[in-house]
């Protein structure tokens, strides 16, 4: 069964508010779609990230995997890794080899006309989840209505709010808002937090003993994820599970992470480290080192695989993405009671709604 050139689509959506975090603001999303055929068949992957990962499918993977054999993933992706050698693997390149990876995937599984989470074969049948957003441009009033859907509507027992503001020079407002974030969840719920690379080493260690006060248990990206020695300097002094690994393009990069004994917990994004296939093998490899591994992000984009791995601790409900699934497939998926159950089918069981989503394509 030979694969069809692949076809690219790019959407940008705007946000329902404007977001920041500790080191970014940015008031819209852009997705790219790769859509690939074999057969009487269609796999679809996506990843989030400029538009230009569609070029790089379109100009440099999509003439290269034409007329490979549709079943045979491993040799995919490797001839699309060695492709872009010169080009550079991390960054666009990476994620545009993701999204295509992704889509063989679906396709595979829709061809042997099974799930994906089936073809992989499913070691739970229900994967937790955590709702992810608080970004620090929310008010009070926004962030307790966001948390009380989660929690208190969904059900969802795990959440976790962005930290860090301005680049760590807001932290009064961070605890506030992290006190605030417990007063509205209650005891009982999971709360954690992200300061996307935002601290210093020591200001980490300051802020993380107080957010053990607040029963924080995930502190996310203390410093910058490219500081392995500031991540294990954080991760000794605090009580909160230190995690990152969302910016690993590679497997090497988590390997790097994972030995350096930066984190307790690996965060692993199929969009950005090389699909499905890179993302299994980091989960093996997180395993071989007693780790546990959490998905970052793009929650459909993991759910099948997140099924079939036997460390997995979550995956990331994330607020803008999740918007995005929603608003562009059919068959998306509800978190009520925490858990997501990604056993629909074929292949990844989405659908994407061409003719809907016209109005946001950009490419």
């Amino acid at each position: 069964m030979l694969l069809h050139r692949p076809v690219v689509s790019v959407y940008t959506v705007p946000t329902d508010a404007p977001e920041a975090d500790g080191t970014l603001r940015w008031d819209s999303t852009t997705v790219v779609i790769c859509e690939v055929a074999a057969g009487d068949e269609t796999g679809t992957g996506w990843t989030y990230g400029p538009a230009p990962v569609g070029d790089v499918v379109t100009g440099q993977l999509a003439p290269l995997v034409e007329g490979m054999n549709a079943l045979d993933i491993p040799a995919v992706h490797d001839a699309m890794c060695r492709s872009v050698r010169n080009a550079g693997r991390p960054g666009i390149a990476a994620c545009a080899i993701s999204a295509l990876d992704i889509a063989l995937w679906d396709l595979k599984a829709r061809l042997l006309e099974l799930p994906l989470a089936r073809l992989l074969g499913v070691r739970e049948e229900q994967v937790p989840v955590y709702g992810s957003g608080g970004f620090t441009t929310y008010h009070d009033t926004r962030l307790a209505a966001q948390l009380n859907g989660w929690v208190h509507g969904q059900h969802i027992p795990r959440v976790k709010i962005k930290i860090g503001e301005g680049w760590g020079r807001e932290v009064a407002r961070d605890l506030h808002r992290v006190r605030a974030a417990r007063h509205v969840i209650g005891d009982d719920a999971e709360l954690y937090v992200d300061a996307n690379g935002a601290y210093t080493r020591k200001q980490a260690v300051r802020v993380g003993r107080v957010l053990a006060e607040h029963g924080v248990g995930w502190f996310e990206e203390p410093v910058s994820s490219d500081d392995l020695t500031g991540l294990r300097l954080v991760r000794d002094a605090v009580v909160c599970d230190v995690t990152a690994g969302e910016y690993g393009f590679d497997l090497p990069c988590l390997a790097r992470m994972i030995t350096a004994g930066a984190v307790d917990c690996l965060q692993v994004d199929a969009t950005r480290c090389g699909g499905l296939t890179e993302f299994l093998r980091a989960a093996a490899l997180a395993q071989a080192h007693g780790l546990e591994v959490s998905a970052h992000c793009a929650p459909h984009a993991h759910a099948a695989a997140c099924a079939a791995i036997p460390n997995l601790r979550h995956i990331e409900w994330f607020h803008d993405h999740v918007r995005i699934e929603d608003m562009f497939f059919d068959g998306a998926l509800d978190p009520t009671g925490g858990t997501i159950r990604p056993t629909q089918g074929p292949g990844h069981g989405l659908t994407l709604r061409t003719q809907e989503v016209e109005e946001y394509r950009v490419a």
